[in-house]
């Protein structure tokens, strides 16, 4: 059977849909756990292994977010589903931040929607004959759905995307980012976001988005949750990928061609190996610029054009490498010269609404 031999940790308040799905998963082969509220789904996870949980956000006595951060702090190798039947798109960028690996929006009209999301969650340790790119698959119709909803709501898209840009200064154990971007909307045509991976090496990216409607906020959702999927399956061990810029542009434009979001991307996705400095830089599109900084002033680097992700028929990302020398940072740009001048001035100041400034903004990596 399709989910045979594993475990589903499954917690839901309604009695109903939590016995119809558990029938359903156990009629695909699946053993399953039952829950009625976080506090016993956190019981149920520290009394058994399990596979993965699929959990209601909305619970009594514990609901569903407390309790995966809770369960991720015991166990951040589980992945999670979550489901949500009222606001959505919070949600979603709430579970994204703590790590839930898909999510679905009640009513689930399909049960085999359950499914294909469980074999999207799991590893090859799982999931023997599911392939890398099969477990990888979001939920185009919930994202279709949600779709909706950014375009008919301003404020619900600008709400989603603010909560995902970093603060406006970024400290790690041997780095700081820094950055700036203006918008003159109520969502920003621009994304920008770091992680560091491993003890070695630090991911950082700048995007923008076309047409700068409120599918730019949804896009910067589906460019995190994509980057968090291979963050995930490096810490696993399953695949370097995150660490790859190359590869990783190569991914991402597989990722939004098929998202049905009919979105271009011009973005920089910038590697560096924190030992001897050296960057892998690859890009796509031509609307953004890369500058090494010292004390000089910048320096551009000079990377050929290539096409924006979201094209079918896409060819490939220009690619280079850079050793960092002492005292250098490392910047990405938007090409508006006003924003050129005010990183030389070291202006910082997060995502920020302007009608003055030119929309975009840059971002600076600094030893």
């Amino acid at each position: 059977m399709a989910l045979k031999e594993l475990v589903v940790l499954l917690v839901e308040d309604d009695p109903v849909f939590r016995r119809i799905v558990a029938s359903f998963l156990d009629s695909r082969g699946a053993t399953v756990l039952e829950a009625d509220d976080g506090e016993q789904g956190l019981d149920r996870f520290k009394q058994y292994a399990v596979d993965i949980v699929l959990a209601d956000l909305s619970m009594p006595i514990m609901g569903g977010l407390v309790m995966l951060k809770k369960m991720s702090e015991i166990n951040p190798s589980v992945p999670s589903i979550v489901i949500s039947g009222n606001q959505v798109m919070a949600d979603v960028v709430e579970a994204l931040r703590i790590g839930a690996s898909d999510y679905l929006v009640k009513p689930v009209a399909d049960l085999f929607l359950i499914e294909s999301a469980i074999k999207q969650c799991l590893d090859e340790r799982h999931m023997k004959d599911v392939q890398l790119e099969d477990m990888e698959e979001l939920s185009y119709q919930e994202l279709q759905d949600n779709l909706v909803l950014l375009e008919q709501n301003a404020e619900a898209a600008k709400s989603v995307q603010q909560q995902l840009f970093p603060p406006s200064q970024i400290n790690y154990p041997c780095a700081k980012i820094d950055y700036s971007l203006f918008k003159s909307d109520e969502v920003s045509a621009y994304f920008i976001d770091t992680v560091n991976v491993g003890e070695r090496h630090l991911v950082m990216y700048m995007a923008h988005f076309t047409p700068q409607d409120n599918r730019a906020a949804f896009g910067s959702v589906l460019l995190k949750s994509f980057v968090n999927q291979k963050l995930k399956l490096f810490r696993d061990g399953s695949t370097q990928a995150i660490i790859e810029p190359y590869n990783m542009l190569c991914y991402l434009n597989e990722r939004m061609t098929k998202s049905g979001l009919d979105i271009f991307i011009d973005i920089v996705y910038v590697v560096v190996e924190l030992t001897q400095f050296r960057a892998s830089i690859a890009q796509a599109g031509h609307g953004l610029r890369c500058y090494l900084r010292n004390s000089e002033g910048l320096m551009p680097l000079a990377l050929p054009d290539s096409l924006q992700l979201g094209i079918l028929d896409w060819g490939q990302p220009s690619s280079h490498f850079r050793t960092l020398m002492p005292g250098e940072s490392f910047c990405i740009s938007s090409s508006a010269p006003e924003h050129k001048q005010m990183l030389l001035k070291d202006h910082f100041c997060g995502l920020t609404y302007d009608t003055e400034t030119p929309n975009g903004g840059y971002v600076q990596l600094t030893f």
